[in-house]
């Protein structure tokens, strides 16, 4: 086997090439130095890659890429290098400022034009000022640049400085009317296309060997953006706190956060810090949501049972708790991915939370309809109640689907029953005066006394109001007959007049009894002037301010008016001059929630 040759050590070029390459780097250098003259960063000559033609940028970059080469070759040549090396350091010194200048004009240009060419100049300025060590300055222009920017865009999307510190001197009602609402749409945005365009850009101007160093500088350009916009998010949520009427906007919250979160990890990466406090945010969506819906379900079971409806109307809570489910199971699929739990998935199922807060509402009516003096009034509380329950569940598509249509049917059959005992209560005295065989004055003063207790009792809708005449009917009526065929003349009610006084129980508006309605009859205009003035004082005021006591007597006053009062009334013209706020949503809304604002107060919810 042969011996590997000798080691060859390789010999300076000799004096007459290292003089001819001397020559061709000195005559590089005046050529490069006419040009970054021409270019000097002070003069005002506008720019090289957006004003001038672009074979002259091009020389530029090769001028200041030869001036670095030069500059090598004259601190290789110690013994005549001195004077050739400190004149291309001071001309490459002054090309890298115009090149750096060059970065910050067409940084500026890209937020109007974004297109190939401008992010390709970038990308080769970047590329010059890196190749000849000035990296450093390249990377400090360009985050300083994008930082501004993207800073500007976002607080244009916002409406308001990104940083959340502010939150907490604001009301809900501002939260809820303006911040959520323009985080949300600009959370779609960020999240979806302008975080993705700035790394777009990042990438494509520190590409191939510098891909490391593009994902630095993207981190440093977005990272503390989006976790200001997500702060706002979260220190929004904190607000909330536990009360229910806010829990829809966590739930909004909660949404955006799970339509942007695919996006937000293919863009920061998994084990970004944007994504560690993204998954920190949804955390505290989730607990401020279980929280809500905790303190909801709190809040009906210590509802005072004795705060009953009059006349054994559809109670407030009902109404409030079935409408707040109606929307709630609108979020049904965000719901059951903010409730999850992998060690209690089925109790934090929201058909389960759902059927728990139904549970909590039908067992507290229960307890109200047992506070009634009479025993006929308080099973037409719960005929009233567990049918309109039943109703919101079929006019729900969601609602039913979660509670199912056999669980709707199963509350309408509830709701028949107690109709049934409600007869049988409130015509009782007249069913055993006929079978006791009493005098015909006794039984018609049991007929009259019970109408009498009736007319200021309501039926929850017309459905239910024919329910109970229909039943009330068939069961006094044939039995009336009877009694009035046997005694003849010496009764003064006959048949006929017993049918017509039943008709004409449960008769006027939905929730309106006939004494109310001869009531409101004389007392039309004084009630209109009422509602005028809260009108005006309504507008423009806060929702939390509507949820007073006072507020409930005034609600069913305007439905009646609404309804039945002539079509010149003062009322009418108000609604149809499109007041700020629909008299008609005004009335909802103080029906549905002043009687859980109480409850709330006592919480102290802010």
């Amino acid at each position: 086997m042969a011996s590997p040759s000798p080691r060859r050590h390789a010999l300076p070029p000799p004096r007459h090439l290292r003089t001819l390459s001397s020559t061709l780097v000195q005559e590089s250098v005046a050529a490069a130095a006419a040009l970054v003259q021409k270019w000097h960063p002070d003069d005002d000559s506008g720019s090289l890659f957006l004003h001038a033609a672009e074979h002259e940028a091009q020389r530029f970059l090769r001028a200041a890429a030869d001036l670095h080469r030069a500059m090598l070759f004259f601190a290789s040549n110690v013994t005549h290098g001195g004077h050739g090396l400190v004149q291309a350091q001071a001309l490459l010194l002054t090309a890298m400022g115009r090149l750096d200048l060059e970065l910050q004009l067409l940084l500026d240009d890209i937020t109007q034009s974004a297109d190939d060419a401008t992010r390709s100049n970038i990308r080769a300025v970047a590329e010059a000022m890196m190749a000849a060590g000035y990296g450093k300055e390249c990377i400090s222009t360009f985050k300083s640049h994008r930082r501004a920017a993207l800073a500007t865009e976002l607080q244009r999307l916002l409406g308001f400085l990104s940083p959340p510190d502010h939150l907490h001197k604001l009301t809900w009602e501002q939260l809820d009317d303006s911040i959520i609402p323009s985080w949300l749409a600009a959370a779609t945005v960020a999240f979806n296309s302008l975080f993705a365009a700035e790394k777009d850009l990042c990438d494509a101007v520190f590409a191939g060997g510098n891909a490391a160093v593009g994902e630095a500088v993207f981190a440093a350009v977005a990272n503390d953006q989006a976790t200001s916009l997500l702060a706002v998010a979260e220190a929004a949520v904190a607000r909330a706190r536990r009360a229910p009427e806010r829990l829809f906007r966590v739930l909004d919250v909660h949404d955006a956060l799970t339509e942007v979160l695919p996006g937000l990890l293919s863009v920061f990466g998994d084990s970004s810090e944007v994504a560690a406090r993204a998954a920190l945010v949804v955390a505290k969506v989730g607990e401020a949501a279980r929280g809500i819906l905790g303190s909801l379900e709190a809040a009906i079971q210590k509802e005072p049972s004795k705060a009953t409806a009059a006349g054994g109307a559809v109670h407030p809570l009902t109404r409030y708790v079935m409408n707040y489910l109606v929307f709630l199971a609108d979020y049904q699929e965000g719901l059951a991915l903010l409730v999850y739990d992998d060690h209690e998935q089925e109790a934090s199922s929201p058909s389960v939370i759902i059927q728990r807060l139904v549970s909590a509402l039908l067992g507290k009516l229960e307890a109200k309809a047992g506070c009634y003096r009479e025993v006929a009034l308080s099973y037409l509380f719960l005929a009233n109640n567990t049918q309109y329950v039943a109703n919101k569940v079929v006019g729900s598509g969601k609602l039913r689907g979660i509670l199912g249509d056999g669980w709707a049917e199963a509350q309408s059959g509830k709701a028949r029953a107690h109709v049934g005992v409600y007869v049988r209560a409130a015509w009782g005295k007249v069913m055993a005066a006929i079978s006791g065989a009493e005098a015909p004055e006794a039984v018609e003063q049991a007929v009259m006394e019970a109408v009498g207790m009736q007319e200021q009792w309501v039926a929850a809708d017309e459905e239910t109001g024919e329910a109970l005449r229909a039943a009330a009917t068939a069961a006094v009526v044939p039995k009336y007959r009877m009694f009035y065929r046997r005694y003849g003349a010496a009764v003064r009610l006959t048949p006929g007049d017993v049918t017509t006084m039943i008709a004409a129980l449960f008769a006027g508006p939905v929730g309106c009894s006939r004494k109310m309605m001869s009531e409101l009859d004389q007392s039309v205009p004084k009630v209109e002037d009422e509602i005028n003035q809260r009108i005006v004082l309504l507008a423009g005021r806060p929702a939390g301010s509507l949820l007073f006591d006072r507020f409930c007597g005034l609600a069913s006053c305007c439905w009646i008016i609404a309804q039945t009062h002539r079509p010149d009334s003062k009322l009418r013209s108000q609604i149809s001059k499109g007041s700020t706020r629909s008299i008609y949503t005004i009335i909802l809304e103080i029906e549905l929630l002043a009687p859980f604002a109480l409850l709330s107060s006592n919480n102290h919810v802010s």
